[in-house]
């Protein structure tokens, strides 16, 4: 089925579940890495993803036969660059001390592959609302997945959610879990077990577009 023929609720499954961006299509697992010791830190960034996914796609839905198809990737990063700068502007007028935790990792928001892909793949031949749908929830099964992870290495790595304890005060902290080798070994269960879940549901597993 082509991109153009799929309803709101297939998009939503595919980007949700069947092709989700991490992990089962393995993009944009740096900031997984990075971001996901603290559930605050990997909240505000994938929102941040959430609304540059969806309002590049949007922009390059609406634009994309005033744009020359040799310079169009060109175009879609400037288009990206501009709403990422919107997301950094208002993080430090507004959340200045999360912005100091993110430091660079919410400008490399620009080379995000989920976002490039989605306008490249989807926005370049959709009308402009199904792109905008496509770029949230592509931003939204991204979002899930860090977030399940972030649950986890907080949880184990500080006895914490959102800086609050919550764990017994004997509780002994695991130290790998607030190291980056941690985030790698969420991201292969999880991605393991997405897919086991697929085969066992008879659910066409979908690599990419």
């Amino acid at each position: 089925m082509s991109d153009s023929a799929k309803q709101p609720g297939q998009i939503l499954k595919q980007n949700m579940w069947t092709a989700n961006p991490i992990f089962m299509q393995i993009l944009g697992i740096c900031s997984a890495l990075a971001v996901t010791n603290l559930l605050s830190n990997t909240m505000i960034m994938t929102l941040g993803v959430v609304f540059v996914t969806g309002m590049s796609n949007l922009t390059v839905a609406i634009i994309k036969n005033l744009i020359p198809r040799k310079v169009r990737m060109v175009v879609q990063t400037l288009i990206i660059a501009f709403y990422v700068i919107i997301v950094d502007i208002v993080l430090r007028a507004y959340l200045p001390e999360i912005s100091r935790n993110l430091g660079p990792y919410v400008g490399l928001i620009i080379t995000n592959c989920i976002i490039m892909g989605r306008a490249e793949a989807f926005a370049q031949s959709n009308p402009p609302l199904l792109s905008l749908w496509d770029g949230i929830t592509s931003g939204m099964g991204y979002m899930g997945v860090l977030l399940s992870i972030a649950l986890v290495r907080e949880l184990l790595g500080f006895g914490a959610l959102f800086g609050f304890q919550v764990l017994p005060e004997g509780f002994e902290p695991w130290i790998i879990m607030v190291m980056p080798p941690s985030a790698f070994f969420l991201i292969g269960v999880i991605t393991w077990g997405g897919k086991y879940l697929m085969h066992r549901q008879g659910e066409p597993v979908l690599e990419g577009e």
